[in-house]
């Protein structure tokens, strides 16, 4: 199996649990864990993995004139880009956060031509109209299942524009250094620059949680959300970047909003019809001329 056809499992695997977790993370918040105490609970999680995972790897030294920009990867990634979303999936649904992260790609897209000098084809123009265009059919048509959960809808969907926006503009930033650096010296040191980031907004919320108290059903979640959405997704994009495009990473984006539906229908959380089924073929072929190699 070659690096590309790898990188591309990576990016599918990431998108998977992102998928999921829109739905597994929502049922918590706010009764067991409010949205703000959960990003504690995943940037010293994740801190913690990844600084155990190192010590089985070989040391890197990080060259000083990385620090700005890993700093502001960090900033983006693991302290706007988590707030945000946790915060925005508390107040709304979870398909609305699925669908609103196909922003992701065109963010990722002008970015990276602007500062990566990446070629845009009229082959990923097409491809990332097709995915819109699937992710627009799900806004517009999309009958979906009611959520009691979900206080201000409105602001919640505003919060998880602005996390689509800064995870854009984080793949941009730290594309550059997965060529340097491997995946686990990055992550360890942006975790960690992400709990002294996040602390003063996440403490109140984390001291605030009876863990004593808590069942199964909450304490499996916050596993998944640590080990899963966190460690595993944010190693596996990095991977990833390694061999594919900013561009065509963030285009793994169009994929959450199908997951996310075919885990609630999973679940007997939404029905299936013939919109939603409509827009799954749009957005996977988007995705598919996206991640196309052209020779």
């Amino acid at each position: 199996m070659n690096n590309r056809v790898l990188a591309i499992l990576a990016a599918l695997g990431a998108t998977i649990i992102y998928g999921m977790n829109h739905t597994i993370a929502k049922v918590v918040m706010p009764h067991y864990i409010g949205a703000f105490g959960f990003i504690m609970l995943r940037v010293v999680g994740a801190s913690i993995l990844f600084w155990m995972v190192s010590l089985f790897t070989p040391k890197e030294k990080i060259d000083p004139k990385d620090y700005f920009q890993i700093f502001g990867a960090a900033l983006l990634g693991m302290c706007i880009n988590m707030l945000m979303f946790f915060k925005g999936l508390q107040l709304s649904t979870p398909i609305n956060s699925g669908v609103i992260v196909t922003i992701t790609p065109i963010i990722v897209l002008i970015l990276s031509a602007f500062f990566l000098k990446e070629k845009l084809t009229n082959v990923k123009f097409f491809g990332i109209i097709l995915g819109f265009s699937g992710a627009l059919l799900l806004i517009l048509y999309g009958n979906t299942s009611q959520v009691n959960n979900a206080p201000n809808v409105q602001l919640g969907n505003v919060m998880m524009l602005i996390n689509s926006i800064s995870f854009g503009a984080y793949l941009v930033i730290v594309k550059p250094l997965t060529k340097k650096y491997s995946t686990v010296t990055l992550m360890k040191w942006m975790f960690l620059l992400g709990v002294i980031m996040t602390f003063p907004i996440t403490y109140p919320e984390f001291s605030s949680v009876s863990w004593n108290e808590l069942p199964f059903e909450a304490i499996w979640r916050m596993g998944f959300v640590i080990v899963g959405t966190t460690f595993l997704t944010y190693l596996l994009n990095v991977y990833a970047l390694k061999t594919l495009p900013a561009t065509t990473i963030g285009a793994f984006a169009y994929l959450q909003p199908l997951i996310t539906i075919a885990y609630a229908v999973f679940t007997g959380n939404d029905t299936l019809d013939i919109v939603k089924i409509s827009a799954c073929l749009l957005v996977f072929l988007g995705v598919y001329l996206v991640s196309k190699k052209i020779a």
